[in-house]
């Protein structure tokens, strides 16, 4: 359970340092976000990674790894779809390659990387909480 939880701390604190960096990039391109968006933002992948995280340290690890596969899962969806495949500001094809717009690709890629890496452990830790319930 240590290497879960650990697991997933190092996976969310890497995933926080993105993000804050490619928050960074939107705001100096600029590259705006919608209400939805921001809205999406500040819950799904800022505050909820972190909130799965506090849970994976308490009794309620099981929440923690849901809300962590949660979390991950839709941070990805919307990363993915908002960068690389909807025509808009926000994807990756219209931000030019030069100053703040080569932090924004990086981080847009170490974004899809991370989140995958965090949906993983989300599914190591719930496979993990469930044999154990099992063998309860």
């Amino acid at each position: 359970m240590q290497s879960i939880t650990r697991s997933g701390t190092i996976v969310v604190v890497f995933h926080a340092v993105v993000v804050t960096l490619h928050g960074l990039a939107h705001e100096k391109i600029p590259v705006p976000l919608s209400l939805f968006q921001s809205l999406f933002v500040s819950s799904m992948i800022v505050l909820a990674p972190i909130v799965a995280i506090i849970l994976l340290w308490t009794p309620l690890q099981k929440a923690g790894g849901w809300l962590l596969l949660g979390s991950m899962t839709g941070s990805l969806l919307f990363g993915v779809y908002y960068h690389f495949i909807a025509i808009s500001p926000d994807r990756i094809s219209q931000i030019p390659l030069t100053g703040w717009g080569i932090l924004f690709l990086i981080t847009a890629i170490l974004l899809v990387l991370v989140e995958g890496l965090g949906c993983g452990v989300g599914v190591w830790a719930l496979k993990t909480f469930q044999q154990k319930e099992q063998v309860l």
